[in-house]
């Protein structure tokens, strides 16, 4: 769909959604906007993050100050990425195309999902900026492998698995609205998937637990695929300090903390919430990446502080590209950078280094309410 909204009506990031529910489909906008279940988590993913104060120090010279850095040995100009996010041509006729120009006009990463509308390759082409690859477990061994090589034949330099929505969470928000997958939009990666085998029950078994869990993923599996590859490994969907020392343990190069930005399963903790445990549960030099609810450059500053090496940016992308295309997302990826620098320049903070929480308040910050600088 082609959109006459431009940036310039957007002032911050949340505008964007505001805007974009003008431009949308109804039952398309609920699908992309709504959380599983009660939207429990959907909603704290936001309170939690508005709950935390900074702690500004002054008259510090900044003007050296930089958002650069460093994950995984690839430079990034801020600790900001593009979440892997399905389906981008509901929103936009370009889909993925347009959002990977933007990523790379602003030399932000972008993590490209297996359900993307275009291929992994068409993507890459596009992509200047740091490109990892999303991969969703498919139940037949041998084309998860097949989706690698594609990605690292194409450049991309990262694996992230999600392991954490083996089953869509139950999203009534969208089932209210009606919403199924427009035509001509499919998961172009999976054509030649092969076919799932036909399962029979019984009276006694669940389509759930036997049926549908049957194809997920367990850590022995995980374990295989990093053998698989060169690639560095990053496991998406870690909320438990034990399954971060577990994805360390079999050679796991990052984990990022996320709930699936409330949509699986609800009344489950934010990743703000749980990140300095889980920072504190691998230590300093593992990397470790965050989402959920993140909208302002403050946002981006506090989960630094309590231990992420970055965050990714999932909804507001998809927004931003339904309300303007490539300029959209751009737009918006601007307006989260140069909120982030205000915010280090007014805290003291030159570097993404200083942004730290002093030892001296840990029992404060570790029960949610301050970060301490």
């Amino acid at each position: 769909m082609t959109t006459s909204i431009t940036p310039i009506d957007a002032l911050c990031v949340a505008d964007y959604q505001r805007l974009a529910k003008d431009v949308l489909p109804h039952d398309i906008y609920e699908y992309i906007f709504g959380g599983g279940g009660d939207e429990i988590t959907l909603k704290h993913n936001r309170t939690a993050l508005d709950a935390i104060q900074l702690w500004p120090r002054v008259l510090n010279d900044v003007t050296h100050g930089t958002t650069m850095t460093s994950i995984l040995g690839e430079f990034w100009r801020s600790p900001i990425m593009l979440a892997p996010v399905a389906f981008q041509c509901m929103a936009h006729e370009e889909g993925e195309i347009a959002t990977a120009r933007a990523a790379s006009a602003l030399e932000i990463g972008m993590i490209v999902s297996t359900l993307a509308s275009h291929t992994v390759e068409s993507i890459s082409e596009k992509l200047t900026s740091p490109k990892w690859f999303q991969l969703y477990w498919q139940l037949d061994r041998d084309f998860n492998v097949e989706l690698v090589r594609r990605a690292e034949k194409s450049g991309y330099s990262a694996l992230v698995v999600t392991v954490d929505s083996a089953i869509h969470g139950i999203r009534n928000r969208a089932q209210r609205a009606n919403f199924v997958l427009p035509d001509g939009i499919t998961a172009v990666n999976l054509i030649n998937r092969p076919p799932l085998p036909s399962n029979a029950f019984t009276p006694d078994q669940s389509i759930i637990f036997q049926g549908m869990m049957s194809e997920a993923p367990t850590w022995k599996d995980i374990a295989w695929l990093i053998k698989q590859t060169s690639l560095p490994v990053l496991i998406k969907g870690i909320l438990h300090p034990a399954d971060a020392i577990k994805a360390k343990s079999i050679g796991a190069k990052g984990v990022v903390v996320s709930n699936h930005g409330g949509r699986t399963l609800d009344c489950v903790p934010s990743a703000i919430d749980v990140l300095p445990v889980i920072r504190q549960s691998v230590g300093g030099e593992f990397t470790v990446l965050m989402d959920g609810g993140v909208q302002r450059g403050t946002d981006v500053f506090k989960a630094v502080a309590l231990g992420a090496n970055a965050v990714l940016i999932g909804r507001p992308q998809v927004y931003a590209l339904a309300v303007a295309g490539a300029a959209g997302v751009a737009h918006m990826l601007r307006i989260l950078r140069e909120e982030l620098e205000v915010a280090m320049s007014l805290a003291g903070t030159a570097t993404i280094e200083d942004i730290k929480v002093s030892p001296a308040y840990t029992n404060i910050v570790s029960s949610g309410c301050v970060t301490y600088l």
